[in-house]
């Protein structure tokens, strides 16, 4: 990136890094901002990227509620269909499917002929819950990078799921609750579309359900849940499946499944050392960014010829692209994850050591 006067790095033709964050200039809006700002286009609404404050905001119509939940029922948002172009000032705008979580998107910007695209969080695996990743060409992408070495490649989402079943079944035969952590917005909701209901009971603390509402209100299907606050009968939970987000393990809420056993969903299980420093029973590989795969796969299909990482191991991913034969070259940020703490929830027993996904964060 070239240095500007005043604390301005020029990313590409059509962006800026201010001390807000990703700016257009030609279209004066900001890209998931760090601060308030007049007008901020969201890729999505985990809170590393829609920050609260801002005078107006503009996300897909798929991701309006959610947002909207987060950000509060006063906040001035704008939605807009996928695909459907919004001319700002001198550029249009569109926004396209990153398939990372519900409404979700890749921020697509054209001006003169020069395409930059936004890419936000993307994941390439299959998820009922949001709609697929899209790839777009164009000259100029900008990547996350929160899983961006080699050792990180997912096992399928239908593999991860048995797993699951089975750990729920056999916890069952024990007269044991299954107590499964998972981030209240996206992976929550992934892993409920998976479910069985016909195993047994499940319950949710009180943050995933709000956002389950949400995904009801979008279409998404998912299973009958019961929040666990309304529930008087600590019998009901011997069989159920719990879940949570990782900031509820602590006393105070978990108190009342005396019998359980814990796990963990997230990328990071993929590193055997996590399991142990989480101290959960289980570890469930289920990531909602791309893998080492995916990420690779999606910059390729861009075609572009220029490409900016932001997130996780930039630098490792720049150094690789470098290697390839592509121009390439580090987006600092501010925000690499955030605490997916609630009302109800007890401080965040799993400390957050790493961006984006890290246990601790919002999205792991």
């Amino acid at each position: 990136m070239k240095r500007r006067p005043g604390n301005i790095a020029a990313v590409n033709a059509l962006l800026e890094l201010t001390p807000d964050g990703l700016y257009c200039p030609a279209g004066d809006f900001h890209i998931d901002p760090w601060r308030p700002v007049r007008r901020a286009v969201i890729t999505h609404a985990h809170a590393d990227h829609a920050r609260p404050g801002s005078r107006s905001y503009l996300c897909a119509r798929d991701g309006e509620g959610v947002l909207r939940t987060r950000l509060g029922d006063k906040t001035a948002i704008d939605a807009l269909a996928y695909g459907a172009v919004l001319t700002v000032d001198s550029v249009r705008l569109s926004l396209h499917p990153a398939g990372h979580i519900l409404g979700s998107s890749q921020v697509r910007i054209e001006k003169g002929g020069r395409i930059c695209v936004v890419s936000g969080d993307t994941k390439t695996a299959a998820d009922p819950t949001c709609r697929p990743l899209e790839p777009i060409r164009c000259h100029d992408y900008i990547s996350e990078s929160t899983f961006g070495l080699p050792i990180f490649k997912w096992p399928s989402t239908a593999q991860v799921l048995d797993e699951i079943h089975a750990w729920w079944r056999e916890n069952q035969s024990q007269g044991c609750t299954s107590v499964l952590f998972a981030y209240s917005l996206g992976k929550a909701q992934r892993i409920l579309a998976g479910l069985d209901p016909s195993t047994g009971p499940i319950f949710t603390h009180g943050a995933v359900e709000k956002i389950n509402q949400c995904y009801r209100d979008a279409g998404v299907v998912l299973p009958a849940t019961r929040h666990v606050g309304g529930v008087a009968e600590k019998r009901l939970f011997r069989e159920a499946m719990v879940i949570a987000p990782p900031s509820a393990d602590a006393p105070a809420w978990m108190r009342r499944f005396p019998n359980r056993s814990r796990g963990f969903a997230s990328g990071w299980m993929r590193i055997r050392g996590n399991r142990r420093r989480r101290v959960v029973d289980r570890g469930f590989v289920l990531s909602d960014h791309s893998d080492w795969d995916g990420l690779w796969a999606t910059i390729a299909a861009s075609g572009a010829d220029h490409v900016g990482i932001t997130h996780g191991y930039a630098d490792e991913m720049v150094r690789c692209l470098r290697e390839k034969g592509l121009g390439a070259s580090v987006v600092p940020t501010r925000y690499e994850g955030e605490a997916d703490a609630s009302p109800d929830a007890g401080p965040d027993t799993f400390p957050d050591t790493h961006s984006g996904e890290a246990p601790g964060g919002d999205d792991a």
